[in-house]
């Protein structure tokens, strides 16, 4: 096997060229030397707002602009917070770790106190922004926060932490169709409460029906992107397999062992198929289908390339999620065209 230890970041990143040195044990705290996961978390959300303006037919105007720039700096800063959090609860483990043992805290660089309070002030400002949406949006946030809080435990417990950040990561599909539509219920509710003033029962089923397929879209979208994660997450994991033993920690890639390469494409084409019912769910138009076509494809590549042996190629291919995440974004988001 190829053994030799990857850096937790490219050494020429943005915060190790222009950074000032007093901010870069800060900004690696947060990973903001490693964009990927804000990418990684913030691509769900988006999808999810597109997903139901979309299918609500409803016009881009100045709320919708906000809540795509709002979401992407709520991810970066909650992406920040976490994996604070993450380092926290870690810190141990992280020494053991070759990629791992120069992150700020195992390194001494930051206490632990100042990592908490660090995290409390990403938090308060992703607070000010998720309290401009609707109330169903406040309260999604604040239930994303104990998947947040759990993770970081989730390999000691189980062979699969990596299907628990796929319920964190994800999280923003909901989080992000509930911002665009004023709830994931609310909108078949109203249509509901209208149809029964006016005492007709078929289009009383009608909005029952419209109402479920509101909900349905949304978690359909949501249940693709977990097994998304799980793929992605699995191919990173392979980085850190040989140090993971000697730590007794838990992942899906050294539970799938010679199976990696099946899993992953298992886990991509469950991905495919729960994003191609969310589109159908959602009455997508032709366009959104070869998009997704794209999607399955991309990952056809990244399951013919994978080779469980080689760390550098697995990081690669991991942050070519991005480019994945991006597809299914322009598939949802361009449905327009179609008409």
């Amino acid at each position: 096997m190829n053994t030799a230890p990857l850096p937790d970041a490219a050494g020429q990143n943005w915060v190790d060229r222009h950074a000032p040195e007093r901010l870069k044990p800060w900004l690696k705290l947060g990973r903001f030397d490693r964009p990927i996961g804000t990418w990684l978390l913030l691509l769900p959300g988006w999808q999810g707002i597109m997903l139901a303006l979309n299918q609500y037919d409803r016009p881009f105007g100045g709320y919708e602009l906000w809540l795509v720039v709002g979401f992407a700096i709520g991810a970066a800063l909650m992406r920040g917070a976490g994996c604070a959090v993450n380092d926290i609860v870690d810190r141990d483990f992280d020494a053991q770790v070759a990629r791992t043992a120069l992150r700020p805290i195992p390194a001494g660089q930051i206490s632990v106190k100042q990592a908490w309070a660090f995290v409390g002030g990403l938090s308060l400002i992703s607070l000010c922004i998720l309290l401009t949406m609707n109330l169903m949006s406040v309260l999604l946030g604040a239930l994303s926060l104990g998947l947040v809080a759990a993770y970081p435990f989730m390999k000691r417990i189980t062979w699969w932490p990596q299907a628990w950040l796929g319920l964190t990561f994800n999280w923003g599909a909901l989080l992000g169709f509930a911002a665009a539509t004023g709830g994931l219920f609310a909108l078949g509710w109203l249509y509901v409460l209208q149809v029964k003033l006016s005492g007709d029962s078929y289009w009383m089923a009608e909005g029952l029906n419209r109402m479920g397929n509101l909900a349905l879209s949304a978690g359909l979208l949501y249940a693709g992107g977990l097994f998304w994660t799980l793929g992605y997450d699995t191919i990173y994991a392979l980085q850190d397999i040989e140090d993971d033993v000697m730590a007794g920690v838990k992942s899906s890639a050294r539970a799938l062992g010679g199976k990696v390469k099946e899993g992953v494409a298992v886990f991509y084409i469950l991905a495919v198929a729960l994003a191609g019912a969310a589109g159908y769910v959602a009455g997508l138009a032709p366009v959104f289908y070869v998009g997704l076509a794209l999607y399955a494809l991309h990952f056809v590549w990244q399951v013919r390339r994978l080779r469980p042996d080689d760390p550098k190629l697995s990081l690669r291919l991991f942050k070519s999620n991005r480019d994945a995440g991006l597809i299914l974004l322009a598939a949802i988001a361009f449905n327009g065209l179609a008409f």
